[in-house]
């Protein structure tokens, strides 16, 4: 027979194992990820069982005894189009480098957790006390929900605000950064430019009319790619004949940039000879393939060092600026 557990003590290895029936070392290397000898349906019973009844690691109990944990939370969108490589794309990887940095240097601790739903940040960022919260990839409804739900303090990044009270944006230039990537174009005299991105929203539609407002619109034609990289390849091989016609391409992520690139060369096109290549960001990518790239530059650490600054303006008095948008700069490598 279960004995009835006192509501006010935190749940136990020993009450889980109870309630399932298995060993109490059979829960611990479930939680620690020593399952070579545990079967699956065991493996996700205890997980499952330990998500239900809220079980918080030992280290987690004694932060939730502090007044504060000194651990600021940083949340990115676990997003179908990343396939479930999120932390390895270059833009959230660089971010999160630097905002380590920038958080360490103000003495505290970085946890990192992929998320698909606010609720999911609300309930981690509850069970180990965090004293603030970066979040990057979600969209305003999740901002304004969060708001309403949560009093741990946050700050996103490129996020869009109906009703920015009380969130600090970081975010860049976006429009200005197209617009000299347009102007550079502009100068070198392209002719018909592609230009590639997988929405028309938010930060990638500043991109693009910002590039179209300096460069014009008769010499530019959009191409919306699938997120998926699978149904990319095919398109890329539908729509070999119009990068074959064009000068050159402007892609808004410096991946997408670098994926065209090899694209191409596999296509027999020689870039720049043959097309010219620019993306944005700025990532370490850029010097990585090759020719490398021509990007517009974001200057990372100096995000992550305004970021957790407005982060602690918010703990401390409740108020900051809601919008800090960074400028940018054009970098001129060998593809372009």
């Amino acid at each position: 027979m279960i004995k009835e557990r006192d509501e006010n003590r935190p749940i136990r290895i020993a009450d889980i194992a109870e309630e399932l029936g298995v060993s109490t070392a059979t829960v611990s290397n479930v939680i620690h990820g020593k399952t070579a000898k545990v079967s699956e349906a065991t493996i996700a019973k205890v997980q499952e069982t330990l998500e239900k009844r809220g079980y918080i690691p030992n280290m987690a109990g004694i932060l939730l005894a502090q007044n504060s944990s000194k651990i600021i939370g940083v949340f990115v969108n676990d997003h179908e189009k990343y396939e479930g490589h999120t932390l390895e794309d270059a833009f959230i990887a660089s971010s999160l480098n630097h905002l380590s940095d920038e958080i360490e240097r103000n003495g505290f601790f970085m946890m990192v957790k992929k998320a698909k739903t606010a609720d999911d940040v609300i309930k981690f960022a509850s069970m180990w006390n965090m004293d603030g919260i970066v979040i990057i990839g979600f969209c305003h409804q999740d901002y304004s929900y969060l708001r309403n739900h949560m009093r741990i303090p946050f700050v996103i990044y490129d996020g869009y605000c109906n009703n920015p009270e009380r969130i600090a944006n970081i975010t860049i230039d976006n429009f200005d950064g197209g617009r000299q990537m347009g102007e550079y174009f502009r100068q070198k005299r392209f002719g018909l430019t592609l230009i590639l991105s997988d929405n028309e929203m938010g930060v990638d539609k500043e991109r693009i009319e910002g590039f179209i407002s300096a460069y014009g619109e008769d010499n530019c034609r959009k191409l919306i790619l699938p997120m998926h990289k699978d149904k990319r390849m095919q398109f890329y091989d539908e729509y070999m004949d119009d990068f074959k016609e064009a000068d050159a391409v402007f892609a808004v992520s410096d991946a997408y940039a670098a994926e065209i690139m090899r694209v191409l060369k596999d296509n027999g096109l020689r870039v720049p000879e043959d097309i010219a290549v620019a993306g944005f960001d700025d990532n370490p990518i850029c010097e990585m393939v090759s020719p490398t790239l021509t990007t517009v530059k974001q200057d990372g650490a100096l995000r992550a060092k305004v970021a957790i600054e407005k982060l602690i303006e918010l703990k401390s008095s409740g108020s900051s600026d809601t919008l800090i948008n960074l400028p940018v700069s054009l970098v001129i490598r060998q593809s372009c």
